[in-house]
């Protein structure tokens, strides 16, 4: 237990500081159908619903990272609750996202995103592409870094609070983390 927990330290701290620009945007489909963007962030609003409450996440196995991600101009991301059994599994399923990202508003914690994460060596291994879900591309976060951890793909989703960066951007201009006290 002692290593999977070393890994989502490890893991948190690689995607919670990797700066990647690129935001990824899904177009619509024909004749009013969604397009995979809006299918993403529907699927993660389902599959996260009852993590509006912390404590439904602590349960489910989410632990709390005592940090919350704030950028010197980007924004933030917020308070990280990861999975380590998610983190290292080398698996992604968008209806199981390895983190989910909580803002902390008036003494709460309020589910604004999630995040998927995958370790890139375990990833390249088994898949000839770069991952994605519903049609959306991970970023890439290499290594070395000064976190020690592994080169990692990840994708934010913002599905819980709207971001005017794209809902695929890693940094929230609307998030602050001014309020939290861990």
């Amino acid at each position: 237990m002692k290593t999977k927990h070393f890994i989502w330290i490890s893991l948190t701290a690689m995607s919670l500081f990797a700066c990647t620009s690129a935001a990824l945007a899904g177009a619509g489909g024909a004749q009013g159908e969604p397009g995979p963007a809006a299918t993403l962030v529907e699927t993660v609003r389902r599959a996260t619903e009852r993590f509006q409450n912390v404590e439904e996440a602590k349960a489910a196995g989410y632990a709390d990272s005592l940090v919350c991600v704030s950028g010197l101009e980007e924004g933030a991301m917020g308070v990280h609750f990861g999975n380590g059994d998610l983190l290292g599994d080398g698996e992604l399923d968008p209806q199981r996202p390895e983190i989910l990202v909580y803002e902390p508003k008036n003494g709460q914690l309020r589910l604004v995103a999630v995040e998927y994460v995958v370790i890139a060596e375990t990833w390249d291994a088994n898949n000839p592409t770069t991952p994605s879900l519903l049609g959306q591309l991970f970023h890439y976060g290499g290594s070395p870094n000064r976190y020690g951890s592994p080169p990692v793909y990840e994708l934010h989703v913002w599905a819980w609070k709207q971001n005017p960066n794209g809902m695929f951007a890693d940094w929230n201009p609307r998030v602050s983390c001014e309020e939290y006290a861990p």
